[in-house]
């Protein structure tokens, strides 16, 4: 799954730039940016196909949709004012953008892992087991929060393992066949190439905490006020795409498994533990789930715990987090990410 940048709160405040401090207006050319992961491939797909052009073209402007090779460089460059939008999940737009001043809104709220990220231990055993034990993952990422949680879940916790040993993701593989190595957390296509090992145990995935690791688009709040156009466009061009994934058009899977680096049949493995929302009717039921405020409130003290969440959080209410019924957990007065199902639900009606 995605990893969390390192560059948290101070440093992700000190990127805002323009951002916060220019005021939105009107205007007709918008740049997105997003990274290789399974469920944000069609990004890449709407841009290669036209698809994007076409919906543009419908709203009289022009959304170019950028590729960046490195997540955490992505949602960097979006919280410093270089883009109007971004693909990041949940938790990395909680601690980055809204975490340092940059109110984002989640204009598409596109599937969640469910299997895509795992804990695997080298060997028989249960979680457990894993007391006393070296861990491998990229620390502060969403593997990190899956362990967190699995821990949780046998009344364990950080402090009860051995070592966390961060470890960067182009090494996992590795690192698993190393003698050193007894347990890694990390994301597909990485966990299918270490569960083949017949020697690996998956002991804990997303799939048991199904809806908590989201995987969105992201956009700035004042700009997408300004520019509802904007939003139409995205939206409907996403939809387009979700539409042709659910009829299973294989160009278009195709395509998409090509530019991710596998063919068709590991594409379709990897969205296979991915729980998209092909219809936009089924993503504004899941943003308006009385689940969602909970999972935000457990990312939230994740994020504090570490401290990342934004420079000199006092608490895990520090950012505050609006939902659909105008609910809002953490700070009412400091709002910074919200969850907005306005445009999803033109899709669903059919009026975009």
């Amino acid at each position: 799954m995605q990893v969390l940048g390192h560059i948290m709160g101070g440093a992700a405040a000190l990127l805002i730039g323009t951002a916060s401090l220019a005021t939105a207006q009107e205007k007709t050319d918008f740049r997105v940016a997003w990274s290789i992961y399974v469920g944000w491939m069609p990004w890449g797909y709407l841009e290669a196909s036209g698809i994007m052009d076409k919906w543009a073209a419908k709203y009289g402007i022009d959304i170019e949709i950028v590729q960046i090779n490195d997540y955490v460089e992505s949602i960097n460059q979006y919280t410093a004012g270089a883009f109007d939008g971004v693909s990041a999940t949940n938790m990395d737009t909680l601690s980055i953008p809204s975490g340092g001043g940059v109110d984002t809104t989640a204009l598409i709220v596109g599937d969640f892992s469910n299997g895509n990220d795992a804990v695997i231990l080298k060997g028989e055993g249960t979680l457990a087991d894993l007391a006393g034990k070296p861990v491998n993952l990229v620390e502060l990422s969403v593997s990190h929060y899956l362990l967190a949680r699995g821990l949780d879940s046998v009344g364990l916790r950080e402090a009860d393992l051995g070592s966390v040993i961060n470890t960067s993701d182009a090494d996992m593989i590795a690192a698993f066949q190393t003698d050193d190595v007894e347990a890694v957390v990390t994301w597909n296509p990485l966990v299918s190439t270490i569960l083949e090992d017949p020697g690996a145990t998956k002991l804990f995935d997303s799939s048991d905490i199904p809806g908590e690791i989201i995987d969105l688009m992201v956009v700035n709040t004042d700009t997408l006020a300004a520019n509802p156009d904007f939003g139409k466009a995205m939206v409907g061009a996403w939809y387009e795409v979700m539409a042709l994934m659910a009829a299973g058009d294989e160009a278009a899977l195709s395509a998409m498994a090509e530019a991710s680096g596998t063919d068709l049949d590991g594409y379709k493995a990897q969205l296979a533990s991915t729980e998209m929302f092909y219809d936009p009717a089924d993503a504004v039921a899941f943003t308006q789930s009385p689940a969602l405020p909970e999972t935000m409130v457990s990312v939230a003290g994740f994020l504090f715990d570490k401290g990342i969440l934004g420079e000199g959080a006092p608490s895990a209410d520090f950012v505050g987090v609006a939902y659909p019924d105008g609910s809002v957990t953490g700070d009412e007065n400091n709002v910074q990410f919200r969850f907005d199902t306005t445009y999803m639900q033109m899709a669903a009606d059919g009026a975009l």
